[in-house]
């Protein structure tokens, strides 16, 4: 199995089991956590956005920032654990998509500074 240099982990905890069986671990309560942060915060964005009244606009602030908050929390504990990989970019896609956002900044009607 070849292993891709590009990816970004931690090693996964000695004692997990190589074969999973139906019940519920804390890796899949801790993604299971996550998932349910992500929504939330989508969905509280969507709240924030249309909130026609001051102080429960910043109601769904402070509970889109908490909300925020755990799904960091969240990933970075399972980051730390070896359940969570990244995949770096290579520098030339990266230097792509910076040549190409770039050039969109000429059509802001106004100048970027």
């Amino acid at each position: 199995m070849q292993q891709n240099q590009n990816v970004i982990k931690n090693p996964p905890p000695a004692n997990e089991p190589q074969v999973k069986g139906p019940e519920m671990n804390d890796r899949d309560r801790l993604n299971d956590a996550l998932a349910g942060a992500k929504y939330l915060t989508d969905s509280f964005n969507i709240a924030v956005r249309e909130a026609s009244f001051d102080a429960l606009h910043q109601d769904y602030m402070k509970i889109l920032n908490e909300t925020h908050q755990a799904a960091r929390q969240s990933f970075l504990l399972m980051f730390q654990k070896g359940w969570y990989k990244l995949e770096a970019e290579e520098q030339q896609k990266l230097d792509q998509a910076y040549q190409q956002f770039s050039n969109y900044s000429t059509q802001f009607p106004y100048p970027v500074q």
